[in-house]
């Protein structure tokens, strides 16, 4: 059949099971069920040759079998399979999200750049008229407030009056449309970091919320949320575990608990740790950005205001850089916010993907399960081993890695998204967790883990074999493709939320590397003593000889033939000017007298009393 033709095909089918399952109330996006067509034809139950030309009544089966598939609502697998299309939807990597938005940004602000860059204003009041809207675009693309607010527009005005006059615009119109748009952009960036320069000083910020505050409580209150869901699911899982693990251990319990969907619900939960252990990481990705960007917005600030004190004037060159800066981080808050949302509404929306937990098993029945057993979790399950690891030197061909002897050790990926190879594929799909600490086998460039050292040797014996019959499970249960990362596999199947790990698969181990040493010649400096002398009798020769030196005179003569022979020269010091001071220059004051005498103007009486006062000031005080 040709491409075209076998797509055309698909599409019918994919529209049929739509409208069939339309039709009993359930309403299935093309995702899912084009997702639910593989997973039927995949399944060998169902008899579907893949190497054959589908006739209509292979076609007629197969929409029979997918509506009714979709139609189970109490199957914890079918949960699991709406979960993965939903996230694979919904998700996508940090660097892929941000592009994405603010892609959506520009195209939005798309239809007023082109108002503003191919106006042709001429008149007072067309170019009144264009400042406005530049005032309106500096708003829509900060996002610092409302452009239909009097007092985010007056302030806006205000800020951008002050780089960008309006009788600037006259300039303005005669550039090229790429040169209308970079300007306006950078406009933008230094109004956004005026604006926020006077909001930190307490001279303006009307519109603008708080968004580093934000943050700090938006974050932890979202991590505390995903860290409880997580629990619960972990402990959930853990439950589960614990039965199924009774279960292969016991084959006549085994038959009696079949109707319950044991594995398919511990499926449905481990696949909802997972995506909740993804959005957790990039969750703390933002809380490790924002502390970074709430410093680098304290230091600008900062810096700023140093810059700036109380001048009138400041030259450009040297704010403009710290307004875009300020700008350039508030971006990154925004972003940030919005990523934050994103990611707690989507966690939010995969709750309601568990749903069949409480229809199938109550609190009553679990308890009834789980009478008499020990539920372990993964940590536990790993320090029971932790000591019983594997000894390289019973194997000849297989490679095994271990944490001492790997540089990478942590980064390398494990297969089956590190469960255990051998459980599952001996116990019908038991997931228990692999202990890399036991030592994890390189099988083909491929990388796999145990829970016990007997697994990792039987598992060792025939890595095929095991692989094979992991394979086979997966085609009964398709969502094992996305949970185990099967998707090498089954190519067909690969998820946009795993596309990002192909590159994964080639890390390699680092367990060799070159390296070199060298030694000094001497390390420490020598310590040789030239004067020892180990010899007697050389140290007597020695003696003997300072002994007669002290007896000895020196005598020099000059003859008229030696005389000025060589130069002499002597060294003399020039005499210098000084001077001493022998006395001091002093004085003395004596005080001047200031004696009043009070009452000589006489009074009503005819005896005038005067009244002497002695002002004069005493010696030590002048």
């Amino acid at each position: 059949m040709p491409p075209t033709q076998a797509e055309s095909v698909i599409k019918n089918i994919i529209r049929e099971i739509g409208q069939e399952c339309a039709a009993h109330g359930e309403t299935v996006s093309e995702t899912l069920a084009a997702f639910m067509v593989k997973a039927v034809v995949l399944d060998p139950s169902n008899g579907f040759n893949m190497d054959r030309t589908l006739m209509k009544s292979d076609v007629q089966k197969l929409v029979k079998l997918c509506v009714s598939r979709l139609l189970d609502s109490k199957n914890p697998s079918l949960d699991t399979i709406k979960m993965q299309v939903y996230f694979d939807m919904n998700y996508t990597s940090r660097e892929e999200f941000l592009e994405e938005h603010h892609r959506i940004l520009e195209s939005r602000l798309g239809s007023v750049i082109r108002e503003i860059t191919d106006n042709r204003a001429c008149t007072r009041e067309e170019l009144e008229s264009l400042y406005r809207k530049i005032v309106s675009y500096v708003l829509l693309r900060s996002g610092l407030g409302s452009p239909t607010d009097i007092k985010v527009v007056r302030e806006a005005t205000a800020a951008l009056q002050s780089i960008f006059p309006q009788a600037e615009l006259g300039t303005f119109l005669t550039l090229s449309k790429k040169d209308k748009e970079r300007q306006l952009k950078e406009l933008t960036m230094v109004v956004t970091g005026i604006r926020l320069f006077n909001r930190d000083c307490g001279k303006g910020g009307e519109g603008i919320d708080d968004l580093p505050a934000i943050l700090q409580e938006a974050i932890p209150a979202t991590t505390q949320h995903i860290d409880s869901q997580l629990q619960i699911a972990q402990d959930q899982a853990y439950r589960y575990t614990a039965i199924l693990e009774t279960v292969a251990e016991n084959p006549l319990l085994s038959m009696e608990l079949q109707p319950y969907m044991l594995k398919e619900a511990l499926y449905n939960m481990r696949q909802y740790e997972t995506f909740l252990q993804i959005i957790l990481s990039d969750i703390i990705t933002c809380a490790q950005e924002v502390e970074m960007m709430i410093k680098q917005l304290g230091a600008q600030l900062e810096q700023l205001k140093m810059t700036v004190k109380s001048k009138t004037a400041v030259p450009t060159s040297q704010v403009f850089p710290i307004f875009i800066a300020l700008s350039n981080l508030w971006t990154s808050f925004q972003d940030e916010t919005v990523l934050i949302s994103v990611l707690s509404n989507l966690t939010t929306h995969l709750e309601p993907f568990l749903g069949a937990h409480e229809l199938l098993f109550p609190e009553k029945v679990m308890q009834n399960l789980l009478d008499g057993l020990t539920v372990k979790t993964d940590v536990c399950r790993m320090k029971e081993h932790m000591e019983d690891r594997v000894r390289p030197v019973d194997f000849r061909k297989q490679e095994w890695l271990f944490p001492e002897t790997t540089a990478n050790f942590d980064k390398l990926l494990i297969q089956y998204r590190g469960f255990c190879a051998y459980t599952f594929a001996t116990t019908d799909g038991l997931l228990l967790p692999g202990n890399p600490a036991i030592g994890i086998l390189k099988y083909k460039e491929k990388y796999y883990t145990f829970n016990t050292r007997d697994a990792a040797y039987l598992f060792a014996e025939s890595p095929e074999n095991y692989i094979d019959l992991i394979k086979e499970k997966a085609k009964k249960n398709a969502e094992l493709i996305q949970l185990l990362e099967l998707h090498q596999q089954f190519e067909t199947l690969i998820p946009y939320s795993q596309m990002k790990d192909v590159d994964k698969h080639h890390i390699k181990p680092i367990t060799k590397c070159e390296s070199s040493t060298q030694t000094d010649t001497h390390i420490l400096p020598p310590t040789i003593v030239r004067s020892y002398e180990w010899n007697e009798w050389e140290l007597r020769r020695k003696a003997i000889k300072l002994a007669n030196l002290r007896r000895k005179v020196t005598h020099s003569v000059q003859t008229d033939l030696s005389h000025m022979r060589r130069e002499n020269c002597s060294q003399v010091y020039p005499p210098k000017d000084a001077s001493t001071q022998s006395m001091r220059e002093s004085s003395t004051r004596v005080p001047r007298p200031q004696i009043y005498i009070a009452g000589l103007r006489g009074g009503q009486g005819k005896i005038t009393y005067g009244v002497k006062v002695n002002l004069t000031r005493a010696v030590d005080e002048t």
